[in-house]
């Protein structure tokens, strides 16, 4: 098999370096990151939705407390229940004892009591709009009987996507030791989340109304993202009219946390900012930042990003030499697929490291189609995937050239040639004895031999008298 690397120009390592190396950033963000002002929070990362591929990313795999984040993956639960007909969006829920268990003071809740009666559409909407943390416990115990089975369900959904860094002990957030989960995992919740109809139109709705219960009168629902709404703010320079959520979230122990998404021009963005902070001028509390730098980072995306083709499907490869073929002497391999990938605009696909597997000779005959190799790219360390490599034509075997192919074979085998030499030294010899001694002649006796056996007559002799 032949494998090789093209090399990548001085000036593309300079120009690399350069988009790389910015102070924020960790080694592990992606090389086809453009410059960008390093986000002002402890973790942060930026994914385009559509095709699952990050974009940016700052201590993305390092762990945080992820507050009213954890909602996003109590909702989901609620919502994959109703799908699978295990609830329904109507059933109406009876809240029970345990609903303010692991809610602590200065919790977010929207005064729900034990006894009262809402629908899960209702409980959803409490949780994900304004985040009242009962209405998670009240959630949980509709799923799954009880929140300690619900927390439990948390972990192995957590498993499923991926969140390998992951681990829940509570519904809502509340800040526990043990709850804890890093950027890279919210973002594949949320980009599990936001595949769910009834999900995104509830962390994209501005405010809803609680219809009056048996215990209380209807409320009005207020989304705590300024991304989304101005409610809290009342400053409209934070909102962002591509927002579609998704999830606030902030403890004294997790800063200021927010799990945003937005759709623009047909494409989505997810970006999760935590441990934000907040500016204050002259000493009056402004606005948090983790809504201007989710902005951004969002902006980021859509601006300086864009799908490209890395490797073409008709592009020709290379050339493998062919044996038997009266046709031609070699077959031209092509990808079975081209590739794409989200890409910083400033950046050339045609630069990209390109890494062949094919042999070094084949035999026909050869189909189209036919998978004879593979190719990968990579750029700056990431990998970008790999396709097979295939025939671009056809090619039929010669039966002649085959026939002379076996015979070449035959006489190449080292018994054919002993056997060979060993008839030629034979051949040798008795040409060697005939040049030397001549061609040996058959005998004649004539009369008697040396032991007196002469010739034998039978008969009577009959001689002349005298």
């Amino acid at each position: 098999m032949k494998k090789y690397t093209s090399p990548l120009a001085f000036f593309t390592l300079l120009c690399l370096t350069a988009v790389l190396l910015r102070p924020a950033a960790l080694a592990s963000e992606p090389a086809a990151a453009v410059p960008f002002s390093s986000v002002n929070a402890t973790a942060a990362i930026l994914v385009d939705a559509d095709y699952d591929e990050v974009l940016y990313e700052l201590a993305a795999d390092e762990l945080r407390y992820p507050a009213s984040i954890t909602k996003v993956m109590t909702g989901l639960l609620a919502i994959e229940a109703v799908e699978r007909g295990e609830l329904f969006m109507d059933t109406v829920v009876t809240l029970g004892d345990d609903l303010y268990i692991g809610i602590g003071e200065g919790g977010s809740t929207q005064g729900l009591k034990t006894g009262e009666m809402l629908t899960v559409r209702d409980l959803l909407n409490c949780a994900l709009i304004p985040s009242a943390n009962e209405a998670c416990n009240a959630l949980a115990s509709a799923v799954s009987g009880s929140i300690p089975a619900f927390v439990d369900l948390m972990n192995r959904r957590a498993a499923e996507l991926g969140m390998a860094n992951t681990h829940f002990t509570n519904t809502h957030g509340y800040h526990d030791s043990s709850h804890y989960t890093t950027a890279r995992d919210i973002s594949r919740m949320c980009l599990e989340a936001m595949k769910h109809p009834d999900f995104r139109e509830i962390v994209s709705s501005v405010s809803y109304t609680v219809p009056a219960t048996n215990m209380s009168d209807k409320r009005e629902l207020h989304d705590t993202n300024a991304l989304v709404s101005n409610f809290r703010t009342g400053e409209n320079r934070l909102l962002y009219r591509y927002a579609v959520g998704i999830k606030t979230g902030s403890t004294p122990e997790a800063g200021y946390c927010l799990a945003s998404a937005a759709e623009k021009n047909g494409r989505m963005m997810i970006a999760v900012v935590l441990g934000g902070t907040y500016w204050k001028v002259d000493g009056e509390f402004v606005d948090h930042n983790y809504f201007t730098e989710s902005k951004a980072l969002l902006e980021h995306g859509f601006n300086d990003f864009s799908r490209k083709t890395v490797l073409s499907q008709i592009e020709p490869i290379d050339t493998i030499p062919v044996k038997l073929c009266a046709q031609q002497d070699y077959v031209t391999v092509q990808p079975a697929a081209g590739l794409e990938a989200t890409l910083s605009n400033d950046l050339d696909p045609t630069l990209f490291e390109r890494t062949v597997t094919l042999p070094e000779v084949l035999e026909a005959p050869i189909q189209q189609g036919q998978i004879l190799g593979s190719i990968s790219i990579s750029y700056g360390g990431r990998d970008f995937g790999s396709v097979d490599l295939i025939a671009a034509t056809s090619l039929e075997r010669s039966q002649w050239l085959a026939v002379i192919d076996q015979i070449q074979r035959l006489f190449s085998k080292l018994w054919v040639k002993l056997l060979l030499l060993a008839v030629i030294l034979v051949v040798l010899v008795f040409s060697l004895r005939r040049a030397i001694f001549g061609p040996s002649r058959p005998r004649r006796n004539h009369g008697s031999d040396r032991r007196g056996h002469g010739r034998t007559y039978s008969g009577t002799y009959r001689g002349r008298r005298r």
